[in-house]
């Protein structure tokens, strides 16, 4: 479907220029890895997203971090992990936000390593890439806006599992539980056989939870790697309105002003 952020290995001949980013980590990338790809620092990049003095707003970290991948407007990022997704859909949720395009490859590193007649990754960009935060499909929320939707403005999309959804595993943290009026439907369940389900299997999910046309959805995990697959497989089954909360529940319940519910 169009936007889809999930390609195939069979799409890659049809995605023009493109760039392999490979998000595992250095011991399996030097393994073996897709023709010309570079690696992706993910955990430098997760430290940066979280820190107060960086963040998504401090664009000129971002800039540099993106122009280092050798990526510019007109090649696409293709991004893969070890097959969990998670880590691949950070990095695509990254590159989208910042006004790149980007794909998250189905099924990850074993999709890739059987393959052949892959389309070579294109020559790295000379040219400057001016990140401009927020141009991509799905935008980034921070604790404060989210909390003030909960009026009824935003519907909550939990990806942890059931049990960090309802507080049984508390994380070790002192509060425990979910953000009132959270549906849930795992990260793990949005897979199956090693890939993200097709579209109209996701959307039917989604509706079973409570989703529905124009909701405005907001995801969240414990720390924003399953909440941008999340995000990615929302957008996947038609939802057009969606936004990352990356910092996550990690975030949320550091804030006393935030309320935690457990049922």
């Amino acid at each position: 479907m169009p936007n889809d952020p999930f390609v195939n290995v069979g799409d890659l001949p049809s995605l023009g220029p493109l760039r392999y980013l490979d998000v595992r980590d250095q011991a399996a990338f030097d393994a073996g890895h897709a023709p010309g790809a570079v690696r992706v620092p993910i955990e430098e990049w997760d430290a940066a997203a979280k820190a107060t003095d960086a963040g998504f707003a401090k664009t000129a970290y971002w800039e540099h971090a993106l122009s280092a991948l050798g990526l510019d407007l007109t090649i696409t990022g293709v991004a893969y992990d070890a097959g969990g997704m998670t880590n691949a859909a950070r990095v695509w949720f990254i590159l989208q936000y910042y006004g790149l395009k980007a794909a998250i490859l189905n099924g990850g590193w074993l999709a890739l390593a059987s393959a052949t007649g892959l389309p070579p990754s294109a020559a790295a960009s000379s040219t400057s890439f001016r990140a401009v935060p927020g141009s991509g499909p799905v935008g980034l929320v921070d604790r404060e806006r989210l909390r003030d939707q909960l009026d009824g403005r935003v519907q909550v999309f939990d990806t942890r599992t059931r049990a960090e959804f309802t507080g049984e595993d508390a994380r070790n943290r002192a509060r425990s539980g979910h953000l009132p009026g959270a549906r849930h439907l795992s990260h793990v369940d949005l897979l199956e056989n090693g890939v993200v389900r097709p579209a109209p299997v996701l959307r039917a999910m989604l509706e079973r939870v409570g989703f529905g046309p124009g909701d405005h959805i907001v995801t969240h995990c414990e720390g924003g790697g399953r909440a941008a697959l999340g995000a990615a497989a929302a957008v996947r089954a038609g939802f057009d309105d969606v936004r990352v909360y990356y910092l996550s529940f990690g975030d949320w319940v550091r804030d006393e002003s935030c309320p935690v519910v457990r049922d």
